[in-house]
């Protein structure tokens, strides 16, 4: 078992809600811990670097406007095998085949509003903390 860090994305729809702390207390309750989280209004520019992956897709801009139309919390988490383990705490993209007692499953509204984020390797991770986080601002 391995000790890493993961990026988590709380997003509008769950800020929205009120479920940050929710939300939370199934990350925690899962072993993860949150060494660095901070609520942000997402800008286009940070929208778009963040899913440019998805920039030929046809719901970029769709995923763009919504990631940018409220506050969203970003989060760094980290424990044994986080970046997996936080994928299985999150469920699937789709809340109605995700699996019972994950986030998705518990508090997503549909595909496109799935209440969380979760990098989905070492490398991406790495990547989506850089963006958001700087050394100092992750407390372990």
């Amino acid at each position: 078992m391995a000790l890493e860090r993961t990026f988590s994305i709380l997003k509008p729809d769950a800020t929205a809600r009120n479920l940050t702390g929710a939300v939370n207390a199934v990350i925690e309750a899962a072993g993860l811990r949150i060494v660095a989280q901070r609520r942000i209004q997402m800008t286009t520019k940070q929208a778009e670097t963040f899913y440019a992956v998805h920039k030929e897709r046809p719901f970029f801009g769709e995923l763009v406007s919504f990631m940018t139309s409220g506050p969203v919390v970003v989060q760094v988490l980290e424990g044994e095998n986080a970046i997996a383990k936080y994928r299985e705490v999150m469920g699937a993209t789709n809340p109605a085949n995700a699996a019972d007692g994950t986030i998705r499953k518990q508090f997503a509204l549909s595909v496109g509003e799935n209440t969380v984020h979760g990098s989905d390797a070492p490398e991406t991770a790495a990547v989506e903390i850089a963006q958001f986080f700087s050394g100092n601002d992750i407390v372990g």
